[in-house]
């Protein structure tokens, strides 16, 4: 991970150095030293994870203030689906819609619609393409760096397809234009429910360049629209996806919308690295597409939403089955099927590598394996390093003093 681009941030007064974020990190990117957590960024996915276990919410996920809008005449909004799922009783995405417009945006393309775009490239694109299966779905920019990180076998099994808020934000951005209004006055901001979707689209993941001018957090937007929504007595008609778009909200969404029989949806990212690890072990080749999700939940589980995400889910549901008749109702279902592919390649990332020079990586790795056996092999955490394997690289790499070890018999 670009290492300018942190996702996650430490408030070093809350931290109490409690080894909860570092256990449960899915790509061992915290240690704790002299009493407080420190990331690797390079390691990062930004999943949400440490933020999310984080007992004293000292870990901050990064996203941009809502005051950033106002550098901007023309200002878009792109709500992420799992926005709608943090209020209660709605029976409309129009009022959220219409509530966005009221607190300062002059427009609001639904990521919803895009998601629905997304899903008619994806039947184009399976009938269309040798496509390696099982398909891995991309959606998630935390599940897409795991698996770039750490299985890269897995690599040539990912959809290479854009996100549902790429496309939005691209055809909101030239409608915007084809209307107008100056390029240099539109600013898109993405609603979003999770820091991964922070770095994808401040760095532009497979894009040539970031398409996006702001991405702010479900959290603080919700506040404001809850101050406005309560008092909304005009609501015109501004939505245009149906409820597939939304269904993509929650784990199962998406998976849903291939029409694919044989499909295995998985959320949270301890069980999508067990998915991960089967998959690389040849066990789940009779599933044909595999939707990941590293939130619990799905999107809904992101750690920039405030609902929980059991209940946020049902109300997803809930606001599905009221609009299943609904179509959808936007007219750019017609684009050719490479508007909708990755501009580019994803950067391959060696970040575990012991060293750049082979020889000295395998010595590192002899060095390694005789440290392991001094080593009680407990995993305990108490060296500040999530596994004694870990704290053994540490220590060739000079980070740790080898005596670090507190369960090791001296």
């Amino acid at each position: 991970m670009d290492k300018s681009m942190h996702t996650v941030t430490l408030d070093y007064d809350k931290c109490k150095g409690c080894v909860s974020c570092m256990k449960r990190c899915p790509t061992e990117a915290i240690r704790v030293r002299n009493g407080k957590a420190k990331v690797l960024y390079e390691r990062c996915i930004g999943c949400g994870e440490c933020v999310r276990r984080c007992p004293h919410q000292a870990k901050l996920p990064a996203y941009d203030k809502f005051e950033t809008i106002k550098n901007f005449k023309y200002k878009i909004a792109l709500p992420a689906p799992s926005l709608y799922g943090q209020f209660n009783n709605l029976d409309s995405i129009d009022r959220v819609l219409n509530g966005l417009i009221k607190i300062g945006f002059d427009e609001v393309f639904e990521v919803s619609a895009g998601a629905e775009l997304i899903t008619d490239a994806t039947h184009r694109m399976i009938a269309q393409d040798n496509l390696k299966m099982p398909i891995i779905n991309s959606a998630c920019p935390a599940v897409v760096e795991l698996i770039n990180m750490c299985f890269k076998s897995l690599k040539g099994n990912l959809l290479q397809i854009k996100a549902p808020v790429d496309v939005a934000a691209q055809i909101a951005r030239e409608n915007a234009i084809k209307r107008g209004i100056p390029a240099s006055d539109i600013g898109v901001f993405f609603i979003s429910p999770c820091p991964a979707k922070v770095f994808a689209l401040k760095t532009g993941m497979c894009f040539k360049k970031p398409i996006i001018d702001g991405v702010l957090a479900i959290s603080e937007v919700y506040f404001k629209l809850n101050e406005v929504l309560k008092d909304l007595v005009d609501i015109k008609p501004l939505a245009k996806s149906g409820s597939q778009g939304i269904n993509w909200g929650v784990t199962g969404g998406e998976a849903e919308g291939t029409n694919m029989d044989r499909y295995l949806a998985a959320d949270g990212v301890e069980n999508v690295l067990q998915v991960l690890h089967d998959m690389e072990n040849g066990k789940l080749d009779y599933i044909d597409f595999v939707e990941l999700n590293a939130c619990p939940g799905g999107c809904v589980g992101g750690v920039l939403n405030i609902e929980n995400p059991f209940v946020a889910r049902a109300r997803i549901r809930n606001l599905k089955s009221k609009l299943k008749n609904k179509v959808s109702s936007f007219e750019e279902v017609n684009k050719p099927l490479d508007f909708y592919r990755w501009e580019e390649q994803l950067e391959v990332k060696n970040v575990f590598a012991l060293d750049d020079n082979r020889v000295l990586a395998l010595h590192k790795m002899e060095e390694i394996e005789k440290i392991l056996e001094t080593l009680p092999m407990l995993d305990c955490g108490s060296c500040g390093a999530p596994s004694c394997r870990a704290f053994a690289e540490d220590v060739v790499n000079g980070e740790v003093d080898k005596d670090g070890c507190v369960r090791k018999e001296k």
